[in-house]
């Protein structure tokens, strides 16, 4: 069996994105572009760390890591991504409503969890068979995960600016004290990724 893995863009002062998300903007009104050049305008540079974050069996992620929307599902709406999302495996998306399964193009399927993050986990680690399970964020299901001791690795990729929020996703909110192992750590100009895992049992 695979390990739980997460991967996740944040500031120097921990943000994943701000808390005024909208349709134009799924991170709100953080800076995206500073946030997530790395990946983008420098891919050659962190082509590793950039592959290894859609590289899993199977995923799970937040409502808002969908969507923008609140309550009840518009069921027009299929995602951030287009037809074809990058995921190509299914995704465990956590949400209080239910939704039928969505299948994309590429062999992405959202399959909607009312059920918890547990079972979430579950479902996952079973859809991928002996392939990692990816938590794609947001940052505070990332933070459920490690407060609830599932998430193996967790890798940061930490862009050089301080967002100074007042309010967002921040990485470890409410999380409690951990012991993470520091594995790996690499810089470029644009981003420093630094992988961290739980101590074995």
């Amino acid at each position: 069996m695979g390990i739980v893995t997460a991967d996740i863009s944040v500031t120097l002062d921990g943000f994943g994105a701000a808390a005024d998300q909208s349709l134009e903007h799924p991170f709100g009104s953080i800076d995206e572009d500073r946030l997530h050049r790395w990946m983008f305008d420098h891919r050659d540079d962190n082509a590793a760390e950039a592959a290894a974050i859609v590289d899993a069996g199977a995923f799970i992620m937040g409502r808002n890591m969908f969507t923008p929307g609140r309550g009840d599902w518009d069921l027009s709406w299929r995602g951030w991504w287009g037809e074809d999302p990058p995921y190509h495996a299914p995704v465990f998306v956590l949400t209080h409503h239910e939704r039928d399964p969505l299948p994309m193009e590429g062999g992405t399927t959202f399959h909607f969890v009312t059920d918890g993050l547990a079972s979430a986990v579950a479902q996952a680690r079973a859809a991928a068979g002996e392939r990692n399970v990816a938590v794609a964020g947001g940052a505070s299901t990332i933070n459920a995960c490690l407060a609830t001791g599932v998430l193996d690795e967790l890798r940061l990729h930490v862009a050089p600016y301080v967002a100074g929020l007042a309010q967002g996703s921040r990485m470890f909110d409410g999380v409690g004290a951990l012991g993470l192992e520091p594995v790996a750590a690499r810089h470029t100009p644009h981003v420093t990724h630094l992988t961290y895992r739980r101590p074995a049992d």
